[in-house]
């Protein structure tokens, strides 16, 4: 039991390193001009993931200015995703492993 919840957690974060990074993508697409806003597909999808990173992105953006217009929250809170995923899942499930079975 407690692996199959230490694979879902470990599948949403997965999930969400994707979107933090689709979504960096996609405001670089649009700030050169490649893609457009007013393509209602293209604004939906943008929409749905600014909805989705921007409350993990704004605590960091409080801290972290723009180094030369250079936004590099997304790099941190990969590496915050990352190391939870890697060390801190693993850490925290141990003992419920044990318990469990």
């Amino acid at each position: 039991m407690a692996s199959f919840i230490l694979y879902i957690l470990n599948g949403m974060l997965s999930l969400l390193v994707w979107a933090i990074v689709i979504s960096a993508i996609m405001s670089w697409l649009i700030a050169f001009s490649v893609i457009n806003l007013n393509n209602q597909l293209v604004y939906r999808a943008y929409a749905v993931l600014d909805a989705v990173t921007e409350p993990l992105l704004r605590p960091f953006r409080r801290f972290i200015p723009p180094l030369g217009g250079v936004d590099i929250t997304p790099i941190l809170v990969l590496l915050v995703i990352q190391g939870a995923q890697q060390y801190l899942l693993p850490l925290l499930f141990s003992p419920l492993r044990q318990l469990l079975g």
